[in-house]
């Protein structure tokens, strides 16, 4: 069936790539050549529509994902332009879900890095049609011969050129449409034209009998198997400009608009309605005739029309005072606003279609990755497949510099995690502190500044406190009278006690062995009461004491003076005389570590782990050169890892972690860290 004219002349594509490959002067370029604006923004003087944000023009960087959108020759195309940061995936992988191509912009000034490979496979991974934007291919000395073997070394084979630099970079020469040209810097138009048509024409029999045959295709003929070809990943077409000189950027434009899939045309994104073995696929067509489906790819702030949902349509047309459901939500919402987006500026539509990104106002149910639809109330539609977020371990203990804006700060906080799946805040028990975690230093410092400077929050940040606990080697007798004498009523209450240790993980247990009446059944939870304050107030140096068996067995009380309070303060300092005779222990987090970076950096990685106390449980290698090891680590030496990560890898090695077992710190470890508790507590 032929799309739908209004889905017909969409297209979407997310800009992707390292920092510095010039994403954000693509996409002005690309605004620019379209008639959008009237001339191309600059990244330094802070001037784009893209990064208009007060810190993104200070960092002269991306720090979020910008819409856009242009209007040419009848075809409506949304791009969006990411961040480049590694520490900023939070930002940039969603916007590989919300479009039908990935177009990896690659600097010829620096040749393939890490970040474009990974944001290839990742489009990969989502079935995402994929295009390579080599970018300032005027840059002095760029090799754009041995650029394009090694991105076809890299990426694939099925990575051919669509144009072809001439001049030095002055300008480019198609060669899909055209069959020949002359003055191209490398290869020849007629050779280029030749492997793109026998690329295409292999994913369909009949064509490749014509080929063989007349030993040539008519490219307007190959329509269909060029959109087969690029939604199975069998061509990946490689195309040159300079966003400075605007060399190739209206070619690129053209490229866009004709070849490129619509939303008809690429693979369908994977949604089921259930959960678990009971969940059943849901078939998704961009028919703007069938119900509502969309995703929030996108959670924003706006100062002036508040919490933005952003969208991309899927299926059906979503209008001013459509009804919406949210993933399994049992009441619909009303779209009272609908509006399109061109960086920080938003504008009212009266509907999206299949293919639109658009954006939703004042809706406090939208989070990020909820899934609307129009379906019956009683549906769970979402979406399948997870993006492949990396777990955030860059941490920074935060507080308010002001007295009186705890409130304050927490709410931020929660707004800007919102707006971020790779931010995390916890509360870690008995630490009393916030702890926000980040995917690097980059990432942490933007947070802080967007505190600071842009909501008037300033904050204090520390080191998270290291989550120590301590324990017992050995069983002992723990034993206090509190006997205290006022002039009037007194205080009396004696507690004996065992502890031993339990398996660790075990926790705690608490046993009344009491017999006779000595202690009455009426203070023991007084008594257990002061075992979990000496408990969590840590004895040997100011950690949580964990795995004990606590068996209270005897005691003496007074018929007029014994109170609640009398027992809680013998039942603490009773289990703080038992612990301190049963050999306790420090014990530390351990946790399991996996480092992603280049193979010439094993030495490097696994001699610097081992100074961290660190075992390496294994190393892989994989095809793409790149190497995984596999460590057990103590947290604690791990504090600010990214960088030293960034010192041995060229800034190209990421990890992750995640918590394995408690296990006994080193004795100078143990001595240092009760001499540090004896210091505070005197």
């Amino acid at each position: 069936m032929a799309a739908d004219p209004l889905v017909g002349n969409r297209r979407t594509l997310a800009l992707v790539g390292p920092s510095g490959a010039g994403k954000t002067s693509v996409a002005e370029a690309l605004l620019a050549a379209a008639g959008a604006i009237g001339a191309p923004g600059s990244v330094e003087k802070g001037s784009t529509v893209s990064d208009g944000d007060p810190l993104e023009k200070r960092y002269q960087r991306s720090l979020h994902s910008s819409v856009l959108h242009v209007e040419h020759r009848g075809i409506t195309t949304h791009f969006i332009d990411t961040p480049g940061a590694p520490d900023l995936l939070g930002q940039s992988l969603p916007a590989l879900g919300a479009v039908e191509t990935a177009a990896i912009v690659v600097s010829a000034a620096t040749g393939l890095e890490p970040a474009a490979l990974r944001m290839m496979e990742w489009a990969a991974q989502l079935g995402r049609d994929r295009i390579v934007v080599v970018n300032k291919i005027d840059a002095q000395g760029a090799d754009l011969q041995a650029l394009v073997e090694e991105i076809r070394e890299a990426l694939g084979k099925e990575c051919l050129p669509v144009n072809l630099p001439a001049a030095g970079g002055e300008r480019v020469l198609d060669c899909f449409w055209s069959r020949t040209g002359e003055g191209a810097d490398f290869s020849s138009v007629e050779q280029a034209h030749r492997a793109l048509v026998e690329q295409v024409v292999e994913v369909d029999a009949g064509f490749v009998e014509r080929y063989l045959e007349d030993g040539d295709v008519d490219p307007a003929e190959l329509h269909a198997p060029l959109e087969q070809a690029l939604r199975e990943g069998h061509l990946v077409p490689v195309c040159f400009v300079s966003a400075r000189t605007g060399a190739g950027v209206p070619e690129l434009l053209d490229i866009i608009e004709r070849l490129l899939p619509d939303p008809s045309e690429s693979n369908p994104p994977a949604f089921v309605d259930g959960e678990g073995a009971a969940a059943r696929p849901v078939q998704v067509a961009a028919d703007p005739r069938r119900h509502v489906l969309a995703h929030v790819f996108k959670i924003a702030q706006d100062p002036y029309v508040g919490k933005l949902g952003v969208l991309r349509v899927h299926q059906g047309t979503i209008t001013r005072d459509s009804q919406l459901y949210v993933g399994d939500g049992r009441r619909p919402f009303k779209v009272g606003h609908l509006f399109a987006l061109q960086g920080g500026k938003l504008a009212e539509v009266s509907r999206a279609v299949p293919g639109d990104l658009c954006a939703v106002a004042k809706v406090e149910e939208l989070d990020f990755g909820a899934v609307l639809h129009d379906a019956a109330e009683d549906a769970n539609i979402r979406l399948q497949q997870p993006l492949p977020f990396p777990v955030p371990v860059h941490g920074l203990a935060i507080e308010p510099a002001r007295r009186g804006d705890e409130r304050r700060l927490h709410d931020l906080l929660q707004k800007l995690v919102s707006e971020d799946p790779c931010l995390r805040i916890e509360h870690p028990p008995g630490s009393h502190e916030t702890v926000v975690y980040g995917l690097g230093e980059l990432h942490l410092a933007a947070l802080l500044d967007r505190l600071t400077d842009v909501h008037g929050c300033p904050v204090q940040t520390r080191p998270p406190r290291i989550p120590y606990r301590e324990t017992v080697t050995a069983p002992a007798e723990g034993h206090h009278r509190h006997k205290k004498q006022t002039g009037g009523a007194g205080q009396f209450g004696e507690v004996f006690l065992r502890i031993e240790p339990l398996p660790r993980g075990a926790g705690y247990e608490f046993v009344d062995a009491v017999r006779g009446g000595a202690i009455p059944g009426s203070f023991m939870p007084a008594v257990e009461k002061g075992v979990r304050q000496a408990m969590d107030e840590g004895v040997l140096a100011g950690y949580p004491v964990v795995d004990l068996k606590v068996t209270v067995y005897d005691g003496k009380h007074h018929p007029v003076d014994s109170k609640e309070v009398a027992f809680v303060t013998a039942g603490r300092k009773a289990l703080i005389a038992a612990v301190q005779a049963a050999r306790p222990c420090v014990l530390e987090p351990i946790v399991h570590v996996e480092i992603g970076a280049p193979m010439d950096a094993t030495g490097a990685i696994t001699g610097d782990l081992a100074s961290r106390r660190a075992q390496v449980s294994g190393t892989n290698s994989g095809a793409d050169g790149a190497l995984t090891v596999l460590a057990l680590a103590p947290l604690s030496e791990l504090a600010s890892y990214q960088s030293r990560l960034n010192a041995l890898t060229g800034g190209q090695g990421r990890y992750t972690l995640a918590f394995s077992h408690y296990e006994a710190v080193p004795p100078d470890v143990q001595a240092q860290l009760a001499a540090q508790y004896r210091v505070k507590e005197e």
